[in-house]
């Protein structure tokens, strides 16, 4: 059993759900990004998403296209993500995923990565522009389920791909709540109720949903529906206002334990 599946054991049996949690690795700089995580790590996120900047993020909303340059700018680059999670492992067992566009890890060697990500204590990878049909490219070479692919499902997702997607499902699965990009608000919960229980007959692997989550109600309110929560662009915005705030890894602690409150 990996971390990912401990972790939604333990919250199954505390009758909690997941507060995942997103934030772009290096941003606003690599020390206070790592700040910032353990803060979050501290403060009751469950699973935590690092994500890997990327200079072209498509699926991203503005947000997290500006924390993306950011840490680009400051020399944020995928063996700097993996670095951090080295550290951030020595403290805390929170599952880590990382998350990426495709191009980084191709840069960086596909083996290599899966080597080094085990390495570093990640427990999966999230490729958002990586279609499952040639997902294979990426997951050959890996030897058991210690490091999982999270996959991903959205509303225009057809029932027979989505069976597909959901049969070769690990860790979880991300469902996106709306189309658009990260960042976009407006939840349609019943819309979004009836997505997951759709999803859930095709597998047993918790579903989280993410796109849209801002508020400890946001929360409250899909928790009542999927198994956890994606929460990204809330706490980017929270980092954009607060760049020059010393207590900015405080300030986001504080976020994360609001939202994880809300999950119980």
């Amino acid at each position: 059993m990996n971390r990912i599946e401990e972790k939604f054991k333990t919250l199954k049996d505390k009758k909690e759900k997941a507060l995942v949690g997103f934030v772009t690795a290096g941003d606003p700089d690599p020390e206070t990004s790592e700040s910032i995580v353990t803060a979050m790590c501290e403060n009751g996120v469950d699973i935590l998403e690092l994500g890997v900047p990327f200079s072209d993020p498509t699926a991203d909303g503005p947000v997290i296209q500006r924390s993306s340059a950011r840490a680009l700018k400051a020399g944020m680059r995928l063996a700097g993500v993996l670095e951090i999670t080295r550290r951030l492992r020595k403290s805390s067992e929170v599952p880590i995923i990382l998350f990426s566009y495709y191009n980084p890890i191709m840069a960086y060697g596909v083996d290599r990565f899966y080597k080094d990500s085990l390495s570093a204590g990640a427990d999966g990878v999230l490729v958002v522009d990586l279609p499952p049909e040639e997902s294979g490219e990426l997951t050959s070479g890996w030897k058991d389920d210690k490091f999982c692919l999270i996959r991903l499902a959205a509303p225009t997702t057809p029932e027979d791909r989505m069976r597909m997607i959901a049969q070769n499902a690990s860790g979880f699965l991300y469902m996106v709540s709306m189309t658009g990009v990260t960042g976009s608000g407006g939840l349609d919960t019943t819309e979004i109720g009836d997505y997951v229980e759709k999803l859930k007959r095709f597998t047993d692997v918790p579903v989280c949903v993410g796109f849209g989550i801002s508020t400890p109600s946001d929360v409250a309110a899909i928790s009542a529906i999927a198994d956890g929560v994606v929460i990204g662009s809330a706490f980017e915005r929270t980092i954009e206002e607060n760049i020059e705030n010393p207590d900015i890894a405080s300030i986001i602690g504080k976020q994360t334990q609001a939202y994880k409150d809300a999950t119980r």
